[in-house]
């Protein structure tokens, strides 16, 4: 299996390259050369895997250059009981991403039950492993640069923490996580570890990130990688628990699925359509922004329009205020028919912070065709939606996964089971969550005092070269 560039100007390379280096030379993000298939026969014998065999079964068909038995070695070590374990009363650990159904045909995907409690552990807790693995077998190390919203920061601190030859350096807005959120990164005190708060909002980050990952000669220096979602591990690890909610709802593989996805960079969403074009019987792919709705915006008119710092707002589901979503140029790709030249004319506008009008180019009509479609949700509807969700079904959510299910409930078909992806548990959102149901969050006792620990934090302006000459203090002391 080879790995090419969206934008057709870098070499194709295997999957342990790609591993470690985050963005193509190109600018590009990485797409496997093709999508392995599974047909009738495989998902028959798929039904019955655990998740462990699960995720071998698919993530070996896309990494040919790791020996088999290590491959499901580290499988084996990512996803046990011990890891994900802050599951709801009367699921099962064992199941690592466990079903929690609201009533007949709806359901909830349980997926924040790892060490950060958001659904980002569920690859990146495999990608920390990957790394060490990696890098042990090369004799080398490498230093991380990652941007956050919220959730993909911590999750990505809890895999690498203390893992030899790895440094992480993450970056996320001042003001733009819960306290929760925030407590979770600054408080790590591991020397590995290095958390950079930016005067500006969560693009302002992800476009420092992509800049840094952009400059060669930088990049190969200080052996920069990326374990945001524009790493294909990532989205790799993700399509896994679409496979296992499948099978979780149906009782045989001619039945279809909708899938609802609060959505913010594309990544989570993205490895559901990769699923779809793996063969896996799913109806709709229903994507849910917040009040930052470039991706709705997307689905409803054809215009891709990311907005500048001053049009991203702040709300009550962080995590997804982002208004330039990274992996929407992998599914950009497919669309265009995997033209790079295509997808690279298109780009060249984004990066300018341009609308790019698929209309234009003849793609938007190829839309319906892989099963999108999408909806806004707003801190009003949150509110409502957890309050109507703990009323009806004595169940908490956070307030991304409302998002989820108040826009999943809006493209729900008769005789279609729906999944709404889970996004975190309700405990990092307090605030929100006692706004709505004048209630306290349910918070695992190891982490009631997180807020009240030391933190460990540099506030930066979002200035490429001072982040560079951070870095490369760091990493030259």
């Amino acid at each position: 299996m080879k790995y090419i560039s969206t934008r057709g100007q870098s070499p194709a390379q295997r999957f342990t390259d790609i591993l470690l280096g985050g963005l193509a030379p190109d600018g590009g993000l990485y797409m496997p050369e093709t999508y392995p298939h599974f047909g009738e026969a495989d998902l028959a014998a798929m039904r019955g895997m655990n998740y462990r065999e699960l995720a071998y079964t698919i993530i070996s068909r896309f990494v040919d250059d790791i020996p088999a038995a290590d491959l499901k070695t580290l499988i084996d070590k990512t996803y046990t009981a011990e890891t994900y374990h802050y599951v709801r009363e009367g699921q099962n650990a064992e199941d690592i991403t466990p079903l929690l159904t609201l009533e007949p045909g709806l359901h909830l995907l349980s997926l924040s039950n790892g060490p950060t409690l958001a659904f980002k552990d569920m690859a990146m807790q495999l990608l920390g492993n990957l790394f060490e693995y990696e890098l042990a077998r090369r004799k080398e190390s490498i230093n991380i640069v990652g941007a956050t919203s919220g959730d993909t920061g911590s999750a990505a601190e809890y895999a690498m923490r203390g893992k030899h030859g790895i440094r992480v350096f993450m970056l996320s807005p001042e003001h733009g996580m819960t306290r929760f959120q925030q407590a979770q990164m600054y408080s790590l005190q591991d020397p590995n570890i290095f958390n950079i708060a930016v005067h500006g909002v969560f693009d302002d980050c992800q476009d420092m990130v992509k800049a840094v990952s952009n400059d060669a000669a930088f990049k190969a220096k200080y052996k920069i990688g990326a374990v945001n979602s524009i790493n294909w591990a990532r989205v790799l690890a993700q399509i896994v628990y679409y496979f296992k909610a499948y099978f979780a709802v149906t009782d045989n593989n001619a039945q279809k699925v909708s899938f609802a996805v609060p959505s913010g960079n594309f990544g989570n969403v993205c490895a559901g359509h990769v699923a779809r074009m793996m063969g896996l019987p799913i109806d709709r792919l229903i994507v849910a922004t917040n009040e930052n709705d470039v991706l709705d915006e997307f689905f409803r008119t054809g215009n891709y329009r990311p907005r500048d710092a001053a049009h991203t707002y702040h709300t009550s589901s962080p995590s997804m205020d982002i208004s330039k979503a990274s992996n929407f140029e992998r599914f950009a790709f497919d669309l265009a028919g995997r033209d790079a030249e295509v997808t690279r004319a298109m780009w060249a506008r984004v990066d300018q912070g341009e609308m790019v009008d698929f209309k234009a180019y003849g793609l938007f009509e190829k839309v319906p065709g892989y099963g999108f479609v999408s909806g806004a949700s707003n801190h009003g509807l949150r509110m409502q939606t957890i309050r109507e969700t703990y009323e009806l079904y004595g169940v908490v959510i956070d307030t991304h996964t409302a998002d989820g299910l108040q826009v999943g409930l809006k493209h729900r078909e008769p005789g279609v089971p729906l999944v709404v992806l889970e996004t975190a548990l309700p405990a990092k959102f307090g605030d929100a969550i006692r706004e709505a149901i004048d209630q306290e969050p349910e918070r695992p006792a190891e982490l009631k005092d997180l807020e009240t620990l030391p933190q460990r934090v540099e506030v930066m302006q979002p200035d490429v070269n001072a982040l560079k000459a951070y870095i490369a203090s760091r990493i030259d002391a």
